[in-house]
């Protein structure tokens, strides 16, 4: 029965990872173009271009309690399809329910266009020309060669625009605001003479300079960037122009080849896993919430382990065993079944407030009253998973350590070693496959908690990552994104549910994977030390 009961629940979780997989990447596949005619009884007959998202059978008694001038003879049950129509900017939404028996003279027209933007969401129409500084310059079928042409100009010209204002104009913020705090910091302490104000004027001089070239290049490159744009026609007939800076893809999915549609999907899986969001998160990467994640979790292994392990080791081998020590025991294993927002309301309480305040009064004093570290940040939302983890990582160390046989201890006392010595060279690297079974199960459980981290450190979205050339270039107080957050944020809070559900089926999976990963490191490690101390074992 147990091996059933096993065998049913690895089949279910299977089987959810493969819905949520087929639901999330299959986004990411340039779906054809459906142009067809939409007859509504008693109603204007109007031209239908979107992708079919999803279909469904609905009893007919349904749709005409929505509305629907549904006829009062006909079959039980009618098809009802949900329709990415795109043109958000012209259509009041860009996602649409149809009967399916009302489309006629359905086709796929090789002709049709995608639009992926920046803003705005996808447009769906036909390409009528390309303009450049608002002359045309191609039209017909000179055009979609024309349009492939510039986008890749564009993209080009969008990097260097995206170095200069991320990594170079960042860089010289952070310059002229520690200027700033170095001054503040001097003025406090009284030694701002005119000598350090000399100093600090040459230097701020050579950053304005450098500042005044990149912003030249940075007008120059808005100026180009903008320079292109194109014509677009609708379903219905209206002619849009969109500039070409705001265009991230054009394609014409019904025209594309088997392999031409494979490749476009990997580039797209790609872009998803290394870009930064927009559109309210709906669109566009999630490559912040992967490092953010990431970076959280190995933070807070590094500072759950040695803590963990060291009272684990106090409570086997060094603590009198009495009341006292099994009230400890008592209270590590009540510890591990808190609520993970009681965490997350005394981690804001005591480390962001009373900690990261302190520190802000001993070594920021020239930053306040704006905070440094006393404000929800990177180093105390780890510091947070680290205290709602380390019950986990107690309580598998001393199981480890209680089945090492006290005859092993007695023959390494026996043979002249001290206490500390066979502890720190025969005991704990005997016991050190259950450290990583701690471990293991500390990353699993801190890794996909979504509760405390909203009140620690994590946001919505990221200005940066906390890691950048700038000096110390790991910044603790810097607040971070999460995929369980950006799972909760997309899934719950956007503005466009349709457009949203992928995503959270695709930041689902990928937030599996991510913590399979770690586990699975983890897991490689212990069963080496296991083989490597089997012998002392045995």
């Amino acid at each position: 029965m147990s091996a059933g009961a096993v065998s049913i629940a690895v089949i279910m979780t299977l089987g959810l990872l493969s819905v949520i997989a087929v639901r999330g990447l299959g986004h990411f596949w340039p779906a054809d173009l459906m142009y067809a005619q939409y007859d509504v009884p008693n109603q204007e007959k109007h031209v239908l271009i979107g992708e079919v998202v999803e279909q469904e059978q609905v009893p007919r008694a349904r749709l005409k309690g929505a509305g629907l001038p549904v006829p009062e003879d006909g079959p039980e049950f009618m098809t009802r399809e949900l329709v990415k129509v795109g043109n958000r900017d012209v259509n009041p939404s860009d996602f649409t329910w149809v009967v399916g028996e009302w489309i006629s003279n359905q086709s796929l027209p090789p002709e049709l266009m995608t639009i992926e933007r920046r803003e705005w969401g996808n447009f769906y129409g036909y390409l009528v020309n390309v303009k450049e500084g608002g002359k045309v310059v191609a039209e017909g079928e000179a055009a979609w060669p024309t349009l492939q042409e510039r986008i890749k100009r564009v993209e080009g010209l969008a990097r260097e625009l995206y170095q200069l204002e991320k990594k170079d104009v960042g860089a010289i913020n952070h310059g002229i605001e520690r200027l700033r705090l170095q001054a503040r910091k001097l003025e406090l302490d009284g030694k701002l003479d005119a000598q350090a104000q000399a100093d600090m004027a040459s230097e701020r001089a050579e950053l304005d300079s450098r500042y005044t070239v990149i912003e030249e290049r940075l007008t120059s490159l808005h100026e180009a960037f903008d320079r292109d744009s194109l014509t677009a026609r609708d379903a219905n007939g209206k002619e849009v122009e969109i500039s070409l800076g705001k265009v991230v893809h054009a394609y014409q999915p019904n025209g594309m080849g088997t392999l031409t549609k494979v490749g476009f999907y990997f580039k797209k899986l790609w872009e998803f896993l290394s870009e930064d969001p927009r559109e309210a998160n709906t669109e566009g990467g999630i490559f912040p919430a992967i490092f953010g994640t990431v970076m959280m979790t190995l933070i807070m292994a590094v500072i759950v382990t040695p803590f963990g392990v060291l009272a684990a080791v106090y409570l086997r081998e060094y603590a009198r065993q009495g009341p006292v020590t099994r009230l400890i025991r008592i209270a590590v294993n009540n510890l591990a079944g808190v609520p993970a927002i009681v965490y997350g309301v005394f981690g804001l309480g005591f480390f962001v407030y009373v900690l990261g305040g302190s520190l802000d009064q001993l070594f920021f004093p020239e930053a306040l009253p704006a905070p440094t570290f006393g404000t929800p940040g990177l180093l105390w939302a780890s510091l947070t998973l680290a205290l709602l983890a380390v019950p986990v990582v107690i309580v598998a160390t001393e199981e480890g350590l209680a089945r090492i046989p006290r005859t092993i201890r007695e023959g390494s006392l026996a043979l002249g070693a001290t206490k500390s010595e066979t502890l720190w060279k025969i005991v704990l690297p005997m016991a050190s496959p259950a450290m990583m079974t701690g471990l293991i199960l500390a990353v699993a459980r801190a890794a996909g908690e979504v509760a405390p981290l909203m009140l620690v450190g994590v946001v919505k979205l990221a200005p940066s990552l906390p890691v950048d050339g700038n000096y110390p270039y790991l910044h603790l107080d810097q607040k971070i994104m999460h995929l369980g957050f950006h799972i909760y944020d997309v899934g719950f809070q956007s503005p466009n549910v349709e457009a949203a559900r992928p995503l959270v089926y695709a930041t689902a999976l990928l937030l599996v994977l991510v913590i399979a990963l770690l586990n699975l490191s983890a897991v490689a490690i212990r069963n080496h030390l296991r083989e490597k101390y089997k012998a002392l074992d045995s």
